[in-house]
């Protein structure tokens, strides 16, 4: 006769042998993708030898200060502490969803001491024979240890969803990682555009200033009206109106950046208060206003040149210096090299919505596995005595024990259809969330690609505009002293000349933003490690595809094999059927 080790195994054989899987099998879904992006030509065009690395773009703006605080806000952001421990709470998941598959045993023992009642019925009995003792000792230790057969593959379907969802994670993650660097990045422009619009401003209040002092020195010598006094006051006053509303903008855009950087509001006011006088000689400021004989002339904005050469047709020049401190960073080139069936690999949220595909899909065949039996093996061995502790390892106080359990839900058919009802729901969810996502991708891209070359055309335009504006200033004040127009006409060009300076900067700024927001819609900012293409995931439900641990701690969101399953750039197509072997 087999001992109780061996017939344990021999059935644990058997049953294993007979094992199969049912539910459905994961396919991932392709994607329709179209060839080429609508504005990929012009970006071609407008692109550079010196094409950015997607995975560093911040440096492109070569401003090392940005630079510097995009990688602060990766190293400290608390979005991605965030991101950090919801993929701790993922790995703990897979973990315990590996451990299911294995045995689990247990080591337990008990001493007890007992002083036996003689009222009871069993006292009674006890105490009529000769002998009895109502002072009792025993003694036990056992080790013990179960194993459920996954013959219908319910608990590896638990581990694919749990594999999936820790993919997931990871993708998220990433996904976080390039959000905080586009966010820091754009807040960081917003705060130079918005110096730019003040040192603008502030220029102009002073050539107002001094234009009335030179009213008012002609209003005392006879040689102006009142009228003339009032009107130049009411623009005065009309140009230093438009400044709160600009500094509350800028204290607004600086206290949101210190949140991204995980610093006190305040930490790093006075480093971007510093550089933000070298805006005014960047952008071109408002000439003052000279004494009573000669009105200074109106300097003319600076060329986009001095930090990225924008033509008159909004190409970028090759020639890229460093950006001057407090200077609005001219977009770098963006080399779209690429196609939009590469966004599949790149975009982390394209990958997290085909792994909660995933996922989902492995629910549903977790689900379907309740439908059949459930098989598990026990065992224990040990020993336990009543006489004394020294005799708990005698052969004669050794205990052994097996069992074979089944649990089976034979009258729970009804609650298991509505399990896998509802599995399946959350699979179609993850489904149409997937085909977004893939949508919403190469759309944020386009888009992106339109902003950047209209914005860049518009800053190209303004500059024209803020030059002839300049001229016009100059020839109206001339004018003005020779008697030929009216202080108005002055006025009114000051005005003209503010309001195109101002434009021009926040045309700058916003193409500078695009810029930003352009890396982000191509993935830019992470490294995929090593080859993303498809992966064949026949041979598995969901096949780990790579996805590496990601250090998302003090320092960096490491990922380092975020990887597709299997998408691909085709027409959709139903991909997910139920096989039940």
């Amino acid at each position: 006769m087999p001992s109780l080790p061996r017939l344990v195994l021999l059935v644990s054989a058997a049953l294993a042998g007979t094992a199969c899987s049912v539910g459905p099998t994961y396919v991932p879904p392709p994607a329709t993708m179209p060839r080429a992006y609508l504005g990929q030509a012009a970006i071609e065009r407008r692109a550079v030898d010196d094409r950015i690395d997607l995975a560093t773009w911040w440096n492109g703006f070569n401003d090392p200060l940005l630079s510097r605080w995009v990688e602060t806000a990766l190293a400290n952001n608390l979005d991605l502490a965030q991101a950090a421990a919801r993929i701790v709470q993922a790995r703990a998941g897979l973990g315990a969803a590996n451990a299911a598959l294995l045995p689990s045993g247990a080591i337990g023992g008990q001493a007890a001491r007992v002083y036996q009642s003689v009222e009871t019925p069993l006292g009674r009995v006890l105490n009529a024979n000769p002998g009895f003792d109502r002072h009792g000792s025993s003694y036990e230790l056992n080790a013990n240890a179960s194993w459920e057969l996954d013959l219908f593959g319910g608990l590896r379907h638990g581990r694919d969803a749990a594999l999936a969802d820790y993919q997931a994670s990871e993708a998220g993650g990433v996904a976080t990682r390039l959000a905080v660097a586009a966010q820091t990045a754009d807040l960081y422009l917003r705060v130079r555009g918005l110096q730019a619009s003040l040192a603008i401003a502030g220029r102009q209040v002073a050539s107002q200033r001094s234009l009335l002092d030179t009213i008012n020195q002609l209003f005392d010598k006879g040689l102006a009206a009142e009228l003339q006094v009032r009107q130049v006051e009411g623009q005065l006053a009309q140009v230093e109106a438009s400044i709160p509303v600009l500094n509350a903008a800028l204290e607004a855009t600086m206290n949101a950046l210190d949140v991204m950087l995980a610093a006190p509001i305040g930490t790093h006011r006075a480093e971007l208060a510093a550089g933000g006088i070298g805006e005014v000689r960047a952008l071109g400021t408002v000439g003052s206003v000279g004494s009573v004989g000669s009105v200074g002339s109106v300097g003319s904005v600076g060329s986009v040149g001095s930090v990225g050469a924008i033509g008159a047709a909004g190409s970028v020049g090759a020639a890229r210096p460093v950006s001057a401190a407090g200077a609005i960073p001219a977009a770098p080139s963006l080399g779209v090299t690429g196609t939009p069936g590469d966004l599949l690999r790149r975009r982390p949220d394209i990958l997290m919505a085909e792994r909660r595909l995933a996922a989902s899909n492995a629910r549903i065949g977790a689900a379907v596995a309740e439908y059949y039996p459930k098989i598990s093996l026990s065992g224990l061995i040990g020993s336990a005595t009543s006489i004394a502790s020294g005799n708990l390892f005698s052969s004669g106080a050794n205990q052994a024990a097996g069992v074979v359990g089944l649990r089976w839900r034979l009258f729970d058919v009804g609650r298991i259809d509505a399990q896998i009802q509802q599995a399946k729901g959350e699979e179609a969810e993850r489904l149409a969330a997937y085909r977004l996502a893939v949508l919403r991708a190469t759309e944020d891209v386009e888009n992106a690609m339109t902003s950047l070359m209209n914005r860049e055309t518009q800053a190209a335009l303004l500059t024209r505009s803020v030059d002839a504006l300049s001229r016009a200033r100059d020839t109206s004040w001339q004018a003005y002293q020779g008697g030929i127009v009216s202080l108005i006409e002055v006025l009114q060009a000051d005005d003209a000349l503010l309001r195109a300076s101002m434009a021009r900067a926040d045309a700058q700024t916003e193409s500078a933003r695009a810029a930003v927001a352009a890396f982000k819609a191509l993935g830019g900012g992470w490294s995929p490690a090593g080859d993303v293409a498809a992966t064949a995931v026949a041979a598995t439900p969901v096949a780990a595809t790579g996805l590496a641990t990601t250090g998302l701690a003090a320092t960096d969101l490491a990922t380092t094999g975020l990887a597709t399953t299997g998408l691909a750039a085709e027409p959709a197509t139903a991909a997910n059927t139920v096989v039940t072997r």
